[in-house]
């Protein structure tokens, strides 16, 4: 692959994402690899990996809307708020209707405080909600405020012998909602508990599944592993403005140039394409977070 560039991940079940990273560091040869926004091992879908230079993007990529095709289970709950947690409580779901899912869902939609499932990487004192939990401690986390911009119910399934309803629904969400926290409170909220038993990111920000590899592609194609270049992967992760001579010449000194009215962050191309810098425009002039220009 190119020296720095961003890989689209289609994450497998059973990985966590540093494994993923793990096997892209072989990959790719490289050290300095990361990715952008933790998926749980269950979890399949889009993981993004940064590659040297485009490490550095990363940052933006955590804090990008995510969407999720997810399954809720009605009926029992879970330590984890997942399937790989114990059942801690069973409750029969014969009196939830269709409408009671679909308006129990409705309510989780906009602006809300969620309270993150404890079994999670949030840090209560300095340490992992989940080592906590597993040290048997019982750790309170503080709700925070989230966007559930979509919430769309694809289908309700009630299997005759297992005694519990399997909600799918398809989510688009700020960075830092749990989607297990959905399932959670959508069975506390209809008072039969519930727990989510599978999940798959279908994007972050504009990178999508359909520019997703998955890792036997991969490493099927090396050492020719192909990524997006970072001026690509750029282009797809924020609004651009390309800069003039002068302009490209200033920028990639560290020096700001005049506002143009995007709203922020944004990608800055020289004349010719190649990726200069990070902008955001405040108190008057538009100044690089980051400067990517090329030596």
């Amino acid at each position: 692959m190119s020296a720095d560039g961003l890989i689209v991940v289609d994450k497998p079940s059973g990985m966590t994402s540093h494994d993923v990273v793990a096997r892209i560091r072989r990959l790719a040869k490289t050290r300095r690899v990361g990715h952008g926004g933790t998926l749980d091992p269950m979890a399949t879908g889009v993981l993004v990996i940064g590659v040297n230079k485009a490490t550095r993007l990363l940052t933006y990529v955590i804090g990008a809307g995510k969407s999720y095709t997810a399954t809720v289970r009605l009926g029992e709950s879970t330590l984890t708020d997942d399937a790989e947690g114990e059942v801690t409580g069973r409750a029969p779901v014969t009196g939830v209707t269709d409408d009671a899912i679909r308006a129990g869902l409705a309510a989780q939609t906009g602006e809300i405080d969620q309270v993150p499932s404890a079994v999670s990487a949030v840090k209560i004192n300095g340490e992992r909600a989940y080592k906590r939990v597993r040290d048997g401690e019982s750790v309170q986390i503080p709700s925070r405020r989230v966007t559930v911009s979509r919430l769309e119910v694809l289908d309700i399934r009630r299997p005759a012998v297992s005694g519990v309803i399997d909600v799918d629904i398809d989510v688009t969400c700020s960075s830092g909602t749990y989607i297990r926290a959905i399932a959670r409170d959508l069975g506390t909220a209809l008072g039969v508990g519930g727990h989510l038993t599978a999940l798959r990111r279908t994007a972050v920000g504009g990178l999508t599944l359909a520019v997703a590899s998955t890792l036997t592609e991969l490493e099927e194609s090396a050492p020719d592993v192909v990524g997006l270049p970072m001026a690509d992967a750029a282009r797809q992760a924020f609004p651009q403005r390309t800069a003039t001579g002068e302009e490209a010449r200033i920028l990639s000194h560290g020096g700001p140039l005049d506002p143009v009215g995007i709203d922020g962050p944004y990608a800055v191309f020289d004349p010719s394409g190649a990726l200069l810098a990070i902008v955001s425009e405040r108190d008057g002039r538009a100044r690089a977070e980051i400067v990517l220009a090329p030596a």
